[in-house]
């Protein structure tokens, strides 16, 4: 879509974009909890981030790291990474202590970061609709979870603080997108976790077993493809928008947790589902109605 389409064609397709993007990733947080069960966090973040990299240099070349390294977005794009990075290492830590659901229902406050940040740094403006489908649906979330009941807070802390940083790291995709493709935002993220995380291995390394390698591949195809996915969501629409629906991979991590671990979800989570749910179709219809608004 070229950037001379209407603004709300480029919202609802973002929109559209970033919701595959959420579902894709949902399927990485099952995998990454399975992986740091056994193997070093850095050593798992760094298979993930390398084979991302592989892949976007695979279809960019190596040429366009360099333009990347010169270019005008060069510090922009660093930021990111470090918070990137940050957030990775902090959510990554922390599943090993919390269950799939808790940890992900914690990362929630991420789009109340996004919407509050898209305000100042973006200039955004936020309507009530918008601030409505993301209160609501993080209403949706706290019954969800029901009581935390969580004995060390520092795993809670750990997720609060990858969720700042991805509320931020959001921000600064729809102020880089402007300028850079979004497998050129995934080829600097990771070149940068790749040469930090590298730099462990030595003192961390462990050899994954047969079916850790092909966890570990599957890892970095969901990534990609995850990351591309939800950074072109975020390149189209505003953040304010796009961020509502990020509550839906809070039902991708129930339903995984119950296939892969056997969790069963209580009556609260379905109420806290169906909460969400309406938030984000909610959203839906009144873009797709000021769309014709537009129109007429």
């Amino acid at each position: 879509m070229s950037s001379s389409d209407p603004p709300h064609n480029r919202t609802l397709l973002g929109i559209g974009y970033a919701l595959i993007g959420f579902s894709i990733f949902s399927i990485q947080d099952a995998t990454v909890k399975w992986l740091v069960a056994t193997l070093p966090v850095w050593q798992v973040l760094f298979s993930r981030s390398i084979l991302i990299l592989i892949l976007c240099l695979f279809l960019l070349g190596p040429k366009r790291a360099v333009e990347l390294a010169k270019g005008s977005s060069r510090k922009q794009l660093m930021l990111r990474s470090a918070l990137i990075l940050a957030a990775w290492l902090a959510y990554f830590t922390a599943s090993r202590s919390l269950h799939l659901a808790e940890m992900v229902t914690i990362y929630f406050s991420t789009p109340i970061f996004a919407v509050l940040m898209s305000i100042f740094f973006l200039k955004e403006t936020v309507g009530l609709a918008r601030w409505a489908a993301t209160l609501v649906g993080f209403v949706g979330v706290v019954i969800a979870a029901g009581p935390a009941g969580s004995a060390d807070i520092i795993p809670v802390l750990l997720v609060l603080f990858a969720a700042l940083c991805w509320g931020a790291t959001h921000i600064l995709v729809r102020m880089i997108g402007r300028k850079e493709g979004s497998l050129s935002l995934m080829l600097a993220s990771n070149a940068i976790v790749v040469l930090v995380c590298a730099t462990t291995l030595p003192f961390v390394w462990i050899t994954p077993s047969p079916f850790e390698f092909l966890l570990i591949l599957m890892l970095g195809a969901v990534g990609a493809s995850g990351q591309y996915f939800m950074f072109e969501g975020y390149r189209l629409a505003p953040a304010s928008a796009v961020a509502p629906f990020e509550y839906i991979t809070l039902l991708w991590a129930f339903g995984w947790g119950f296939l892969i671990w056997g969790d069963f979800p209580p009556v609260p989570v379905f109420i806290g589902a169906s909460l969400i749910l309406t938030s984000g179709f909610g959203l839906v219809i009144v873009e797709a109605l000021a769309a014709r608004r537009r129109i007429a």
